[in-house]
């Protein structure tokens, strides 16, 4: 089997099973309970928080758990939107966000609210000084990704971070689940007030996360119950995945810093041979993320491509998972000014550190093989 999907989730790692499993069994207990086995379990918690907050050069206290990038765009969201709609309904964000983040934003307008959805270059990436000329004095949050899920365009977020800063009655949002482990993103001090992880696509298990919210930050909570995670996110608390996920984080981070090189040579492989054949048309930006390529074959559906590898044994995918049921265009390359054919027809290999060249030239080798064999049912 070549896996080629990572983006949209990854294989977890054996220790980080290992390690939900152990905790799963031995600290099952409630850690709101005042019992022993509940004080043992509530300060495994605390340690994983502090290893967290450790690792992301942040404070304890602001290391919220969640169930993954889903929830902690929704609860970054509507929590500030709900929380501080007193001082205004404006929200900026892109066109190019997460189906979490575009459609909590048009769930958001349904209650009043009023989103200016940023354009994007050819690249895929927001203009800064869009950003800035699209602040009012009632905007209350932008919200922007860090990575495209999609295409793996990068966006300027250290300068939108700057310009925030300048504004102290707006909120900064970044989902960062798709740049955690591969692009480096400093939250402290950056501008950042919000930010959102998730587990499954670091190698960790799936229904784990964090969200990181900024000291001295209210949110209205989208869950009431038991007070948990500061009020935030009631409920019991998920310790074998906060556990799991603080191990999967420790792993990837440290790949970032001994392999990054690796990652950006096999994206560069992959470009270059791409580029040479003649049916492809490359839709990632050459500065883009070293884990994402996303191409198009006009002429093609996508899904008859991928089934085509599939019973090959080569995984590959469209566009994001949450999204990859509609067969019909992708609205993030559409976005970036690209024709219908070629959004209709866009394809998205996404790596992680266990890939290999030697399975990306047997990828090439079966695209390269399946696009003869498929020539005659191309729409031309």
């Amino acid at each position: 089997m070549i896996y080629l999907d990572n983006s949209a989730t990854t294989k977890p790692h054996p220790e980080v099973l290992e390690s939900f499993l152990q905790v799963s069994s031995r600290f099952f207990a409630n850690p709101s309970s005042i019992h022993q086995l509940g004080g043992e379990t509530e300060k495994l918690l605390i340690q994983s928080k502090q290893q967290a907050a450790k690792l992301l050069a942040v404070h304890e206290e602001e290391i919220i758990f969640t169930s993954g990038g889903t929830e902690g765009n929704n609860i970054a969201m509507k929590g500030i939107a709900l929380e501080h709609q007193g001082r205004g309904k404006h929200i900026i964000t892109s066109e190019i966000e997460h189906p979490s983040v575009f459609e909590a934003c048009k769930s958001l307008e349904s209650l009043g609210f009023e989103i200016t959805y940023l354009p994007v270059n050819q690249n895929g990436v927001v203009s800064v000084e869009d950003v800035r000329q699209a602040i009012r004095n009632d905007t209350i949050l932008i919200s922007i990704m860090h990575v495209n899920n999609e295409i793996g365009s990068i966006q300027p977020i250290q300068e939108i971070g700057q310009l925030a800063k300048n504004y102290p009655k707006l909120f900064f949002h970044v989902d960062h689940v798709q740049g955690l482990g591969k692009i480096p993103l400093t939250l402290a001090n950056s501008g950042i007030d919000l930010c959102t992880m998730s587990g499954h696509k670091i190698h960790g298990v799936k229904g784990t996360g964090i969200l990181y919210i900024r000291k001295g930050i209210k949110l209205c909570p989208l869950f009431h119950g038991g007070e948990q995670e500061r009020n935030i996110r009631s409920g019991t608390e998920n310790l074998a995945g906060a556990v799991a996920f603080v191990k999967a984080l420790r792993f990837i981070k440290n790949r970032e810093a001994t392999e990054a090189t690796k990652l950006q040579q096999m994206q560069q492989f992959l470009r270059n041979e791409l580029q040479s054949i003649p049916a492809v048309m490359m839709n990632s930006p050459e500065d883009g993320a070293p884990h994402i390529m996303n191409f198009s074959i006009p002429g093609l559906k996508p899904e008859v491509m991928i089934h085509t590898l599939g019973k090959q044994g080569i995984f590959i995918s469209t566009k994001s998972a949450c999204s990859s049921k509609d067969l019909d265009e992708s609205r993030i390359i559409k976005a970036c000014g690209y024709n219908q054919a070629r959004a209709k027809s866009a394809l998205r290999v996404s790596l992680s550190y266990d890939n290999t060249i030697e399975e990306l030239k047997t990828f090439l080798h079966t695209l390269k093989e399946a696009l003869l064999q498929l020539s005659d049912v191309m729409e031309r």
